[in-house]
Formats: structure tokens, sequence, C-alpha cells
């Protein structure tokens, strides 16, 4: 089976399987659907405070960070009150790179739940780190208008396009690869997908990458899929990323609190049986 037939197989699969065995929690073909498109409603920041809120909330999206960070303090957009609004350049004049300082005032002005563990390699100072390095980053652009004319000088091209994920990971500590791609997909720019845990897994199972294949590779391998069966690179970012977590994340009525589990094991062994 060459490449593209494979790609197809997979996808297919994967839709198919999502449905048979999401069936029983209420999970239908038109819900599916509805994740697959990207939200034509969904209104990108218009001011340079809106990107760095965004930048910092698709930092979080990683392993336990969410749940220790965001669930935490009511939501990412609570950092506000410490972070003037948002204002990165009055945070870099503020804190500079000293996150102890800016641990200390998130601790007395959020009271966030839950132990605040202060080792180098903990949550918090991990974090603390990723919103003061990212402050140089976005105190370059003078507003929202000059931040898109940057990403889409590099996004138009295809050529250049994965540069961006490449630079800003590059620019902030705490964002990798991935996260980065999160960040510019949150954004509006539906060319990129996340290369996270349960896309890795998926993919290195089922052969679509190679078994050491990095961030890198396994991004560029969603979008070799998503040439292959025409459909955007956040379509298949979602579609494999939705049987991985089992989250349906807008539709509570679903399985349990819209969680149906993941059914990420068991469709590995299924598609691997029909892609021989």
């Amino acid at each position: 089976m060459d490449q593209k037939m494979r790609d197809k197989k997979a996808y297919n699969l994967s839709f198919s399987y999502l449905i048979k065995y999401g069936k029983s929690k209420g999970v239908t073909k038109k819900l599916i659907n509805k994740y697959l498109h990207f939200p034509e409603h969904t209104q990108r920041p218009d001011n340079v405070a809106g990107i760095y809120q965004q930048l910092l909330s698709s930092a979080q999206n990683a392993n336990m960070k969410a749940g220790v960070i965001g669930k935490a303090i009511g939501g990412v957009e609570n950092l506000g009150k410490v972070l003037f609004r948002f204002n990165p350049l009055k945070v870099l004049h503020k804190y500079g790179a000293e996150w102890e300082r800016l641990l200390d005032d998130i601790e007395a002005q959020l009271a966030p739940h839950g132990k605040v563990r202060r080792k180098n390699n903990s949550i918090w100072p991990k974090y603390c780190q990723t919103i003061l390095s990212a402050t140089p980053f976005m105190s370059k652009f003078s507003s929202a208008r000059d931040f898109y004319g940057w990403i889409d000088s590099l996004y138009h091209d295809e050529k250049t396009r994965v540069a961006l994920p490449i630079l800003i990971s590059n620019e902030i500590d705490g964002i990798g690869f991935a996260l980065a791609c999160d960040f510019l997909k949150e954004l509006g720019y539906a060319d990129f997908g996340k290369p996270d845990i349960h896309i890795k897994q998926i993919f290195k199972g089922l052969e679509l990458c190679e078994r050491r294949a990095n961030d890198y590779h396994v991004h560029q391998a969603i979008l070799r899929i998503a040439k292959n069966v025409r459909k955007t690179p956040y379509n298949v970012d979602k579609l494999f990323w939705l049987i991985g977590s089992g989250n349906f994340y807008d539709d509570p009525h679903i399985g349990k609190k819209g969680k149906i589990g993941s059914l990420k094991k068991g469709f590995i062994t299924y598609a691997r049986r029909h892609l021989v």
C-alpha cells in the first residue's frame, strides 16, 4: 500500500471507528463534522494584549499545565489582573526576568487553588518563565496589524510557513514546536496542526510517520495526510485528537460532561489490521 492510500485509509478508519465506538455515548457523524470544521465565528484578537493572552493560553495546553494553572485561577484570562491586562511592555518593565516576583504577585492576587511548587522544574515556575520570556517578543509589535503582517508574510508561502512555529519556539521559553503550532492554529491559521501526544502515538502506531519522528516531522505528516485526503490540517489534527482524547469539549451532554474516554489504544490495534 503506497503512502497516499495509507493516509486515506487511516483517515477514513478513524472517522468510522469514532462513530462506531462513540455511538452509544451520543457521538454522531454530524457531531464529529462540527469539530472538524474550523469555527468561522472565531474572531482573532484585534490587539497585542489579546494575542499575548492567547499565547499564554496555548502555553498551558500541555500535559497537566491546564489543570494546574488555568483551572487553579479560574482561567488564564484572570492573569490579566497581574499582567497589566496582558500588556507585554509593562510586564517586561516591572518584572524583567524575575519569575519569582511574578509568582509572588500571582499567589497574592489570584490565590491559586492547590499547592504552588517553587522548584525550578515545577509547573508554576516554568510557566512564569514563559510569561516573562514572551514579553520581549510580543513587545516588538506595535499593533495586532503589525503582528499579523509578520505572520502572513511567512504563512502564505508554503515553503516558509513552517518557519513560523520554529521561530516562535526559539523566541519563547516553554513554547516548543507543538505549542507554537497550537498558538497559530488558535489565531485562525488552519494550515497548522498540533503534534500532541495523542497524535504522535497514533501516527507512530499506524506507521504514518517514523517511530523516531520529532514534533516537526509529525506535523509534516499531518500536512501530508491533509493534502492526500483533501482536508485542512486542522481537520486532520482534530479527528485524530478526538480519537486520542475522547473529549467533545463543546458538548457536555455527550458521555460524561463531554468526555467518552480515549479510544486510542483500541483504534491503533483495529486500524493496524486494516492497513496491511
